[in-house]
């Protein structure tokens, strides 16, 4: 199966559902990860079909923001205004952000890349409010932290 970008896309938002998920429901990864794979990715809903997802990808990133959050908070936080911390932040963009900071903390994707993708996975949960923006300065930083070399 060739993965496509438009599969890795879709991963990174799911990957973004499924930790939400996960902490709203109080859920193991183990179980929101096989509900995804085996009923979200291309599932027929009555407005049209779900995207095909990399599920390679949306493990690495599931798996990735589990196993380094305490980093991956710590580097949010530092991205946040001290009255701010994650803990009180939106909990899509927290999710938004343990994904992304998984991609970024990981190496194998381009900052700029991950930067972009999630900023379109924020416009697609907020298309009309501030989140894209914020969600852009947040992650700007933390790839500049995690992978300086990136921006020089």
């Amino acid at each position: 199966m060739k993965i496509t970008r438009q599969m890795k896309s879709a991963a990174r938002l799911y990957a973004v559902q499924a930790l939400f998920q996960m902490e709203a429901a109080d859920a193991s990864a183990d179980q929101v990860m096989r509900e995804f794979l085996d009923h979200r990715f291309g599932e027929k809903l009555e407005e049209g079909q779900m995207a095909e997802g990399d599920p390679k990808l949306f493990r690495a990133l599931v798996e990735g923001a589990l196993e380094n959050q305490a980093r991956i908070d710590q580097l949010t936080d530092r991205a946040l205004v001290a009255k701010w911390p994650i803990a009180r932040i939106d909990p899509t963009l927290r999710a938004l952000f343990r994904a992304a900071g998984a991609e970024l903390v990981a190496g194998n994707t381009p900052p700029r890349v991950v930067i972009n993708e999630f900023v379109d996975v924020a416009r697609a949960f907020s298309p009309e409010g501030d989140e894209p923006k914020f969600a852009n300065a947040v992650l700007d930083h933390m790839a500049r932290e995690v992978r300086p070399e990136a921006f020089s």
